[in-house]
This record gives structure tokens, C-alpha cells and sequence, in this order.
């Protein structure tokens, strides 16, 4: 267990902790995404970071593709002075062969100024095909697998945005070679949970299984709030209350920053009605999956304009 988080005035910030599946791990309820440090210039993003982490936020998620390594870049820099000891940092890799997984996650290290990342998750699971090509002979799990063996990787899962059918074969794939994820990331909100997506068809499955669930995209990149029917702070609340570990969020600003801060420090989990009330008014807008075009379009999709990253 880490030390308890403070602010840079020494008082002690209350972001509640959950345990990570069965990792054990204790986490802060929300994590920082880094996509969107990627969007800031580098000294506003270093120092979000840090007051993030200063304010008791322990989950730090990042990508190797993120802006070709500049989020994995400004994260590295902010870890510095010792931050690094004080938070679960995760990065994903999107390589799908060993050579092309274990060269990514290299420059991953290297970017992060660290030894070692705490979680390493394959990126963009987003093709029933992935999951064939990273467990297969000269595939991407043994050169991940390699780095855990040599502590460089703590903990292995995926992530990916398109689809509850390619999660579900990708955790089979996984049990028919005998290997079992300590995290899986999914897109996890008010419109996923009124269709027949990752909410209804996933969770159940990690929860009955102990696997440490990631919840992302709770405000859809703020395309959820289009809607006009949900607030952000409505939209935080719900993927808090869902059996998630943690629920990553991204901010671009202070600002967004201290909009997550609040929700998780005054956190209550939505009663049943509260939570029946918000799935009512979103039940339309969710209907087209328009305010969830990372499920329908290639939009989000990074990996489909660059297949040379996957080896």
C-alpha cells in the first residue's frame, strides 16, 4: 500500500482507492488519461500531472502511440523528482508480433524514464483478428511475457473500443492458451449501458473472473454531452458506481482536472432509481450509437490508417 497522497500543502487528499481485480493492487477510483496530454504544450502538461498525483490520483494511463511518444514524453518528465514511486503507471503497446511488441514497449520505457511499467496493455483490440495474431507462435504475448520475466512488466491486459464480441474472444482466445489478463479497458458510460455492449455483455464476465476492470471513455471524449441529456459530472458518477476499478478519464485543462477531483472526493454511488433515471433520459440518444462513434466509424481507430504498427 502506498503512502497516503497529499496536496503540496501536506493535507491529505480523499480520493478513494479500490483494489485492482485480483492484482490486489490499490488504486485511485479515477485515473488520468493520456491521450489528452498529448493536446496540451508540455509545461502545462507536466504540471497537471503532478497536481493530479499530488492530489491523491495514483492510475496514470498512456499509450506508445499516443501523439508519436509526446504523451508518453510529457508523463515521463512529470515522474521525475519522485513522483514515479507514487503512482500505478500503465502503458499500452500496439504491436501484435514479438519483434514489433517488444520494440514498442522499449521506446515505451524509455519515454517514461522508468524500468519498469506497472500494467502493459495491448492497444486497440479492435478486430477479431487481434487476438489470433498476439497469442500465436512469434506473436506479441511472448515478447510481453519475456518483459515480465526480466521485471520490466508487472501486469498484462487489453483495451479496446469497438465491440463487446471481439472483448469476449479475446479473453477465450486467452483461455484456450491457458493465459489469463489482470485488466481489461472498455468503454464503460450512460449510452454503452442502454445498448447491448461492453456494460451488459463484459463486466459480468471480468467481475465473475476477478479481473481488474478499466473503465475509459465515461464522457465519450465530451461527445456525450451533446446529448444534451447528461451532465459531466452525471457521467463521471455512473461509471464510478459500476463494479470498475478505476475509471479513466482525460483533461486538457486545470479545470478538468479539478471536475474529476470533486466527483471522486464527494463520490456516492447512484442509488438504483438515480442510476434508472439516467439510463431513461439517455435511452433515445443511445439508441444509433451516434454518441459513440468510436463503436461505428474508424474515427478512434489509430491503428486502422497505421497497420505498419502492428508488425
Amino acid at each position: 500500500m502506498w503512502p497516503p497522497c497529499c496536496t503540496a500543502g501536506g493535507v491529505e487528499a480523499r480520493i478513494p482507492q479500490r483494489t485492482l481485480g485480483r492484482t490486489g493492487e490499490p488504486v485511485s477510483v479515477i485515473g488520468l488519461g493520456g491521450y489528452h496530454l498529448g493536446l496540451m504544450d508540455e509545461p502545462d502538461a507536466v504540471r497537471l500531472i503532478r497536481k493530479a498525483v499530488d492530489n491523491g490520483v495514483t492510475f496514470l494511463d498512456n499509450s506508445w502511440d499516443y501523439h508519436e511518444g509526446a504523451s508518453e514524453e510529457r508523463m515521463g518528465r512529470a515522474l521525475e523528482g519522485g513522483y514515479r514511486e507514487r503512482v500505478f503507471l500503465m502503458t499500452k503497446i500496439d504491436g501484435r508480433t514479438r519483434r514489433s511488441a517488444g520494440a514498442q514497449l522499449g521506446e515505451s520505457l524509455r519515454r517514461l524514464r522508468t524500468e519498469r511499467v506497472d500494467l502493459l496493455q495491448f492497444h486497440e483490440i479492435i478486430r477479431m483478428e487481434d487476438a489470433d495474431r498476439i497469442f500465436a507462435p512469434g506473436g506479441a504475448l511472448e515478447a510481453v511475457i519475456e518483459a515480465q520475466r526480466a521485471g520490466k512488466v508487472r501486469f498484462i491486459g487489453f483495451t479496446g473500443h469497438k465491440s463487446a464480441a471481439i472483448h469476449l474472444h479475446m479473453l477465450a482466445t486467452a483461455d484456450a492458451h491457458g493465459f489469463s489478463f489482470d485488466t481489461v479497458q472498455m468503454p464503460l458510460n450512460v449510452m454503452d449501458a442502454n445498448v447491448d455492449g461492453f456494460e451488459k455483455m463484459v463486466l459480468p464476465v471480468l467481475e465473475s473472473r476477478g479481473i481488474g476492470v478499466l473503465g475509459m471513455k465515461p464522457i465519450g471524449a465530451g461527445k456525450i454531452l451533446e446529448s444534451g441529456t447528461v451532465s459531466a459530472v452525471e457521467c463521471l458518477a455512473y461509471a464510478m458506481t459500476l463494479p470498475t476499478s478505476v475509471v479513466i478519464t482525460g483533461c486538457e485543462s486545470m479545470q478538468d482536472l479539478e471536475q474529476a477531483l470533486n466527483v471522486a472526493r464527494t463520490f456516492r454511488p447512484l442509488s438504483p432509481d438515480q442510476r434508472a433515471a439516467l439510463l431513461a433520459r439517455t435511452a433515445a440518444p443511445a439508441r444509433d450509437e451516434k454518441f459513440e462513434a468510436y463503436k461505428t466509424t474508424a474515427e478512434h481507430d489509430s491503428t486502422s490508417t497505421h497497420k505498419e504498427w502492428l508488425g
